[in-house]
């Protein structure tokens, strides 16, 4: 091959990496099952892509911030998390109070042309970015850096599990134990505060009657099933009625703190859980 036919290859493989507007990349931890009996292992891995489906994305120990579960006592499995393996950690409960686990990353950066970073704003409602980049008149490409801060919700009865903040940078707090009604009230918190007019987006996918998730390479991608902006408070109830697993996912955008880094950095939330 030519290195001007290696140059485009190259090329075309970024950009088919890079999210895109129509395709917003959410990041989840994805489980083998939901509920376990005390004792019985679950496979938890990481997944970057929209509506359940997507790519499963291996353990990066560089650039891991944290990664926990909250269980009978709290374990921090960064320590055994094994570098380049897709599956992240296995959990065995010891009560069937639940588990939360949480993972923050470090950031990323990346690049978009103008329109297609103005489009994304758009589509994920980050508004005030995209105002202040057309007040500034800004119609240079979109310098961007973001960071992921997923959670899991493995079904247990004890509360305060799910519904103590982890101290994420950015996190989506359950104000009950996640599918345990027909409604979720939530609260988006940003450094420790509720962030009102935030938009939250939820997706719904069914769940074999094994109790087992579903390969998220190979299943079929759903669409939206919900979203609307927080409150004052920062809080949103989110419809869960249907049985099956969900994802809820929001992402805040500010200026970039280090300005030679990227212009703006994001950060990316998400909950999944399941209702029975």
């Amino acid at each position: 091959m030519s290195p001007n036919a290696s140059k485009i290859v190259a090329l075309l493989l970024l950009a088919s990496l890079a999210p895109t507007p129509a395709v917003a990349h959410e990041f989840w931890l994805s489980p083998s099952r939901y509920v376990a009996t005390p004792g019985q292992a679950i496979r938890v891995s990481a997944v970057a892509g929209t509506g359940f489906r997507g790519e499963q994305k291996p353990w990066a120990a560089p650039h891991a911030v944290r990664f926990v579960a909250r269980t009978a006592r709290d374990l921090d499995l960064t320590r055994v998390a094994d570098n380049g393996a897709l599956d992240w950690a296995s959990l065995a409960p010891s009560d069937a109070g639940g588990a939360l686990l949480c993972y923050e990353s470090g950031f990323t950066p990346i690049e978009l042309p103008a329109a297609q970073f103005d489009a994304y704003l758009e589509a994920e409602g980050l508004d005030e970015a995209l105002a202040t980049r057309r007040r500034d008149h800004d119609a240079g490409p979109g310098r961007e850096r973001y960071r992921r801060c997923p959670k899991l919700w493995l079904a247990g009865g004890d509360a305060e599990r799910a519904t103590k903040p982890a101290g994420l940078p950015l996190e989506i707090v359950p104000l009950s134990v996640p599918g345990a009604g027909a409604t979720l009230s939530v609260r988006v918190v940003r450094d420790g505060r509720p962030l009102l007019n935030a938009l939250l987006k939820a997706w719904r996918s069914s769940i074999g009657a094994d109790g087992r998730t579903s390969d998220p390479v190979t299943r079929d991608s759903c669409a939206v099933a919900w979203q609307q902006r927080t409150d004052e408070r920062g809080e949103a109830e989110v419809p869960v009625a249907a049985a099956g697993e969900w994802l809820i996912a929001t992402v805040d955008m500010r200026r970039s703190r280090d300005r030679e880094a990227a212009d703006w950095e994001s950060t990316w939330a998400s909950l999944t859980f399941e209702r029975p």
